[in-house]
């Protein structure tokens, strides 16, 4: 497994209660995009619409030595998943508070995949703590490091 990219802000964000890998309908060059690592999750989101997983707001650059087969490069992309999937998440998306949003593209063997996890936004108490908590995993993994070194 090769992570392409990751959105941190999200993690930061939001709780994460679910995470789901997903497959990518991805068109032309885009491919060849992904594998030079030109791909931005900042801002992207996903939806369900007619039954399907959309991720919108995914901004995928146009590959350089393409010509026709560039398409738009902050076009909706359809995510693949079964369907007993989708509908066991846009029951818990209905619910208030709750959001799809990606986490990471990676490839896995040849295949570009997404994973996409049901989130819940954070308080802005909620950030401070676990900006607080990190903090001190931190000095703890560096007092471990020292006593052992």
């Amino acid at each position: 497994m090769k992570i392409i990219s990751t959105n941190k802000k999200t993690l930061h964000d939001y709780h994460v209660v679910e995470t789901l890998e997903c497959g990518i309908n991805l068109i032309g060059c885009e491919v060849k995009s992904l594998r030079k690592g030109e791909v931005n999750l900042n801002d992207s989101y996903c939806k369900v619409q007619d039954g399907q997983l959309i991720l919108v707001g995914c901004h995928i650059k146009n590959y350089d030595k393409g010509s026709f087969s560039n398409v738009a490069s902050r076009r909706d992309r359809r995510l693949l998943a079964h369907k007993r999937e989708i509908m066991r998440i846009l029951g818990k998306v209905k619910e208030k508070g709750y959001t799809l949003v990606p986490l990471k593209i990676y490839f896995k063997n040849a295949l570009v995949k997404v994973e996409v996890a049901l989130v819940k936004g954070k308080q802005n108490y909620d950030k401070k703590q676990s900006i607080m908590q990190k903090d001190v995993e931190r000095d703890t993994q560096r007092a471990i490091k020292e006593y052992a070194g």
